[in-house]
């Protein structure tokens, strides 16, 4: 029997464990990525390890997200950043550089290569062949110090593409098609593979969008074939060396096969408020829009954007509407420059804004109240934009710029015939914005420069006997990380500083919920289905942590997000019975009376319902060793006590 391609890489990078679905592997990473929301506290992390110089082939740190710098918080991190950069071994990614997956993909990202990034959206470096997984930033800094990532062997999923797309119909139409299909947790638990004919027919800038956007499928990772356009790609990057063909075996096995015929797809749009509540535009075809945002890093490469401005060329933005455009990185921003493109942006009326994630990660650009926006990214969940109303649609950046001229949702396809638009035969190379690290010998003379907003690490403690808590929230199914702890200009600043951002905790489902679980001084929550899905950050745990959350019940977990709650000590419990999740209200005192024992022993976990007298039995999935983690108190305990 064959490999897959991802099984091929897993295969040469697995240090423990067997490659049967369902075993707990570890892996050798070789890169790593952080960026500046999460990387302040992977750094704080990796610090508290003790080990001096990271281990990894490249470790590189980006600033991409918090560059909105209303005070000094944001200036404080990214200065921290770069001296423990500079100290530790690792590439620090300036601030106006670009988004770390863009600038990755551009010139980093090695086919082949294993890629851990404190980022759910890290796997858009398998557009070029990478095992690239998105991880909490504590996994990240224990792979930066040599340690090995954890994760589920997953299952594999075909995604085979035929035929050829046609005009005006794009890479943001094949990934919203296939998450029509899958659905945002479809994926969970498996590793999304492309391949058939089509596959060649796609830039690499094409296959990242795809690979990108997996992340809202819930999947481990997805990745593309390296193949001829991969060297081409890289060859225009001046990286030819990083070239390696990868391709899966004809006699490789799939769990699952999915067929999509790229030239039957139409222009599509996941409508409020998720990623696979996808309809053609035709259906929304007519309707006013209020603004239009072209940009992120799943639609800010050069190819994207010379498309937009072909549609834009000569063309006014309609009056009803607000245009920002960002490029993904000062390559692509660059090259617009140099040969008109931007020019013709401007002249059309969009609002430039700097190569970062900005309005994707609700830095800026929030729409007017109850406005419809499009965008080229890769989530709308409710509130992320920073319009608590906002109605947001995810969709290709030619449904985007010819809907910004016309004031209403349009099918691009009434443009006619494409524009011919090439992949360059070499790419505007200039890395002046990316800082090396000191040498060896010079490390110990690099301060590390903290400012006021820094705080440390969240308290952690090993499991107890048994747990005594109150229900302090109960939530339904597909709660975002954004509910749990949300993004936008006001927080993102905190990230460093976890007493303050917890005051932000699921505000958005219950603003009484940080000073009620303060005051109960420990608590359970309690929620439904694909508990915990989108980002990657931590935090999301870090602060359930500081206010005291000791276990979180719910009927299904999002796999990052269960990964952090482990690392933070806090215990993830699934309902055996999922219609035991109405046994449970808001305020019932429940115990958990043999939880140590059971964990340790790997039984199911009892919990009293001490309120109404019930009691029910509960999952905690783990393996030998997330089960030491847990009875440890967390990854940062655990990784101590084995160092």
């Amino acid at each position: 029997m064959g490999y897959t391609i991802a099984q091929k890489i897993i295969k040469e990078h697995l240090v423990c464990g067997e490659m049967a679905v369902g075993n707990d592997i570890g892996l050798k990473i070789d890169q790593t990525l952080t960026q500046d929301a999460t990387g302040t506290m992977a750094y704080i992390e990796y610090e508290a390890m003790g080990i001096p110089r990271v281990k990894t082939e490249k470790s590189v740190a980006y600033i991409d997200h918090n560059t909105l710098q209303t005070g000094f918080e944001n200036a404080d991190d990214h200065r921290f950043i770069q001296s423990v950069c500079k100290k530790h071994g690792i590439y620090f990614s300036r601030p106006g550089n670009g988004i770390c997956h863009q600038v990755h993909l551009e010139r980093f990202g090695k086919p082949g290569k294993t890629l851990i990034g404190s980022d759910s959206h890290t796997p858009t470096g398998g557009g070029i062949g990478m095992l690239a997984i998105g991880a909490g930033g504590l996994d990240v800094a224990v792979a930066m110090g040599g340690g090995a990532y954890y994760i589920t062997m997953p299952k594999m999923v075909r995604v085979n593409l035929t035929g050829k797309l046609n005009p005006w119909v794009s890479a943001k139409d094949i990934i919203l098609a296939v998450l029509r299909v899958m659905s945002v947790k479809g994926g969970v638990g498996k590793i999304v593979e492309y391949g058939g004919d089509g596959v060649k027919t796609l830039t690499v800038p094409e296959r990242a969008t795809i690979t990108n956007m997996g992340a809202e499928l819930g999947a481990t990772t997805s990745v593309f074939p390296s193949d001829e356009t991969t060297r081409e790609f890289l060859k225009a990057q001046g990286r030819e060396e990083d070239y390696t063909e990868l391709k899966a075996d004809d006699d490789a096995v799939y769990d699952e096969i999915i067929e999509i015929n790229l030239s039957e797809l139409e222009p599509l749009a996941a409508c409020p408020h998720s990623p696979d509540n996808v309809k053609p535009i035709k259906e929304l075809e007519g309707q006013k829009i209020d603004q239009v945002c072209i940009g992120s890093c799943t639609n800010s490469s050069y190819l994207d954007l010379m498309r937009v401005a072909y549609i834009l060329k000569g063309k006014k933005v309609a009056d009803n509407v607000s245009l920002a455009i960002a490029p993904g990185s000062k390559q692509v921003f660059n090259m617009l420059a140099l040969n008109g493109a931007l020019g013709d942006m401007i002249a059309a009326g969009a609002r430039i804004l700097e190569s970062a994630c900005g309005p994707c990660i609700g830095m800026g650009q929030s729409p007017n109240s109850s406005g419809i926006s499009l965008r080229t990214f890769n989530r709308n969940f409710e509130g992320r934009s920073g319009t608590a109303d906002g109605q947001i649609y995810l969709v290709s950046p030619e449904t985007a710029a010819v809907s910004a001229i016309n004031g209403v949702f349009t099918d691009p396809r009434v443009l006619g015939e494409a524009a011919e638009i090439a992949m360059p035969e070499k790419f505007l190379i200039n890395d002046n914005m990316v800082i090396e690290p000191a040498p060896v010998e010079e490390m110990d003379n690099v301060e590390i420069l903290r400012g006021p907003n820094i705080k440390s690490y969240p308290k952690t403690s090993p499991l107890t006997d048994t747990i005594e808590a109150s229900c302090s929230l109960k939530v339904g199914d597909n709660i975002t990380t954004d509910h749990i702890m949300p993004a936008g200009a006001k927080i993102l600043p905190l990230r460093s500083n976890i007493p303050k951002i917890s005051e932000h905790c699921f505000t958005v489902c219950d603003k009484e919920f940080p000073e009620r679980a303060k005051t109960l001084g420990k608590s359970i929550i309690v929620g439904g289905e694909n508990y915990g899905q989108g980002s990657s950050r931590e935090h999301a745990a870090l602060a359930p942590l500081f206010l005291g959350v000791k276990a979180v019940l719910v009927k299904s977990f999002a796999r990052i997000h269960k990964s952090n709650l482990i690392n933070a000590g806090i215990l993830p419990l699934t309902f055996i019975n999922a219609d035991d999740y109405d046994k449970i209200k808001l305020g019932d005192m429940l115990e958990l009376p043999n939880v140590k024992n059971e964990i340790a022993s790997g039984e199911n976990v009892t919990v009293v319902n001490k309120t109404t007298g019930s009691t029910i039995k509960a999952n905690c999935e783990l393996s030998d060793r997330t089960r030491a983690i847990i009875l440890a108190g967390g990854l940062l305990d655990y990784t101590k006590e084995n160092s």
